[in-house]
């Protein structure tokens, strides 16, 4: 029984060295993630030292070209919106014609799409389809 006992604790003895031999690998870890994360900090620190220590001047000339930019969009968009509203909306001669044979008026208002069915009922599917597309690109139908 007392060699059983010695085997047991000599086993044990090994678990542990095993154990403690992990554990130190596992603290060696622990300590490289610890200086990464200081000197994660330091950085932060340094950086909000130095914008700290901004002068304050450059704080309102970057306001101030933001304002600048957004003014720029604004006008960017009001232009780009009233070039929308300028643009030309004609349609070709073709559709002209069949709409001025049917009797359809094509003053540059927009169509009503029960009236433009009936006058283009005469003609074949194909051409319906490259009437209609031309008035929707011009924006006389949705």
């Amino acid at each position: 029984m007392n060699e059983e006992v010695v085997q047991q604790l000599m086993a044990t003895a090994e678990r542990l060295a095993n154990a403690a031999e992990s554990l130190d690998r596992v603290l060696g870890r622990l300590d490289q993630q610890q200086e990464a994360l200081n000197a994660k900090v330091d950085r932060v620190v340094a950086a909000v030292d130095e914008q700290a220590a901004r002068p304050a001047g450059q704080d309102d000339a970057a306001r101030q070209l933001q304002e600048r930019v957004a003014e720029l969009e604004k006008s960017n968009s009001d232009l780009k919106a009233q070039a929308a509203r300028m643009a030309r909306k004609t349609l070709p001669p073709m559709v002209s014609a069949i709409l001025a044979k049917s009797g359809t008026e094509t003053s540059g208002d927009k169509i009503d799409k029960a009236v433009l069915d009936k006058t283009l009922g005469s003609l074949s599917v194909e051409q319906r389809i490259a009437v209609k597309a031309e008035l929707a690109r011009a924006g006389m139908i949705e």
